[in-house]
């Protein structure tokens, strides 16, 4: 096993941790799976009734996940960008955002110059960015936060 997926692993390991207490704290049940996907490492709290814990379009999630995040820098003095899941909340918008990017990318290849998406997350952006990419056309992010939006547009524009 390599020396990163060694210390994602150890990321997970401290994330599951940290959530487990805080799991033990608000008496609510719920599993944690670890993984890592990609280059990072990917927490995800399933069972119970969770949705809570996600809040109004994941906003609960994200300061979790900044938490969680927080309590892994304060056991390895570096800056983590691990992934929590809540709820499978994280991969059902990720195949909500899959299907708007490709019916974006399916406007411009019938000849939109431009189609701009609604204000999205840094993690919700590049999902869409990626997309776009693999369609061989191009996206740029604009706006400013928390109303950044991706644009997409032919691949010579």
């Amino acid at each position: 096993m390599s020396t990163d997926a060694t210390k994602l692993e150890a990321e997970g390991d401290i994330a599951a941790d940290f959530l487990e207490g805080l799991l033990d704290i608000a008496d609510l049940d719920g599993d944690i799976d670890m993984d890592v996907d990609g280059d990072r490492a990917a927490v995800s709290i399933v069972g119970g009734d969770l949705k809570h814990l996600v809040g109004g379009e994941g906003r609960v999630l994200d300061a979790l996940q900044e938490l969680t995040r927080l309590a892994v820098y304060r056991e390895t003095g570096e800056r983590s960008r691990l992934m929590l899941d809540i709820a499978g909340y994280r991969a059902g918008r990720r195949e909500v955002l899959r299907e708007e990017a490709s019916g974006a990318v399916a406007a411009v290849r019938d000849g939109a110059e431009r189609i701009e998406l609604s204000p999205m997350s840094a993690f919700e952006r590049k999902i869409v960015h990626d997309v776009v990419a693999e369609a061989g056309l191009r996206s740029e992010s604009e706006g400013a936060e928390p109303r950044r939006f991706v644009v997409v547009l032919p691949a010579g524009a």
